[in-house]
């Protein structure tokens, strides 16, 4: 879809204006990820994130919302464990026929295999178990979005488009036309089938994105120079945004080798000149919470 997305003007700006969800991933993976995103919110230049239901931090998680009763969070739909000493598993099953489990218990380390792998049917119920999971802890989400893109798949797209319509949470989903997906890994009869639902939901009023960024996790140098030069050159439209910041410590350091990536955009959004930068490029910041107000009353 090349035309301005109607959301901008819903939300009070422009059609090309630049509009950006600064998004903080992995929530709840460990101690330092929860730390961050407490700090960095209160800050108030992050403005949204999403919590790994799976893992060990999930109830640390939760209590974000005594410190911020609207806490923008939403469920970063988890089928992978991606590190190699530090893993988790799915919560609604333990069953090897789900295939939603590797030899050693848990989910697979790489998306690729849970795709090829996982039992659709199964991993529709983990999914929406993650969903209730967070709302059992008495914390409407924000919005649903996927770990390591995993759900960009036919065998789970039916579902979170699914879960998005049925308790009302957007979607980080994007307005891209059937090359678009395909561009993405899906095969031509599933891009077919997605861009069609894409276009129905935008007919809905369904809220949608346009643009997908992040930092990237393999590069820990010049942080603040990289991540300038990302929002110099922002497209218009409205953009999620991804960082994975962490507290420095010695968990985080034996969990992941990007760590130094991760406690980079840590510091690099603690930074007040980030903001002043922003600011100064004209981009406006939002989070998911103001898309959710969107979602039509009348909507299933």
């Amino acid at each position: 879809m090349v035309d301005s997305n109607p959301v901008l003007k819903r939300l009070g700006f422009d059609a090309d204006d630049r509009v950006v969800i600064i998004h903080a991933d992995d929530i709840g993976m460990c101690h330092s990820s929860v730390a961050a995103f407490k700090e960095l919110y209160e800050i108030g230049i992050i403005t949204s994130g999403a919590v790994m239901v799976p893992c060990p931090w999930f109830l640390s998680a939760m209590e974000l919302q005594n410190s911020f009763p609207n806490v923008d969070l939403g469920v970063h739909l988890t089928l992978t464990s991606e590190w190699k000493t530090y893993r988790w598993g799915p919560i609604s099953t333990r069953d090897v026929k789900s295939g939603l489990i590797d030899p050693q218990g848990y989910f697979f380390s790489e998306s690729s295999s849970v795709q090829e792998f996982a039992d659709s049917q199964f991993a529709s119920i983990e999914l929406e178990e993650q969903v209730k999971r967070m709302l059992g802890e008495k914390l409407i989400p924000s919005h649903l979005d996927t770990h390591m893109g995993t759900v960009a798949h036919p065998k789970f797209m039916t579902s979170y488009i699914e879960f998005g319509l049925k308790y009302r949470l957007p979607l980080m989903m994007f307005r891209m036309n059937e090359q678009g997906w395909r561009n993405i890994g899906l095969d031509e009869d599933s891009a077919k089938t997605i861009a069609a639902v894409v276009a129905q939901l935008e007919e809905m009023q369904f809220p949608l994105l346009d643009n997908l960024l992040s930092m990237d996790l393999n590069d820990p140098e010049n942080r603040m120079d990289k991540a300038k030069e990302i929002f110099k050159k922002l497209p218009p439209g409205i953009t999620h945004f991804i960082i994975h910041p962490t507290t420095d410590s010695p968990e985080i350091r034996d969990i992941t080798p990007d760590w130094k990536c991760r406690v980079g955009d840590y510091n690099l959004f603690r930074d007040e000149s980030i903001l002043k930068f922003i600011d100064q490029y004209g981009i406006q910041r939002i989070g998911y919470r103001d898309l959710q107000k969107l979602i039509p009353t009348s909507m299933i």
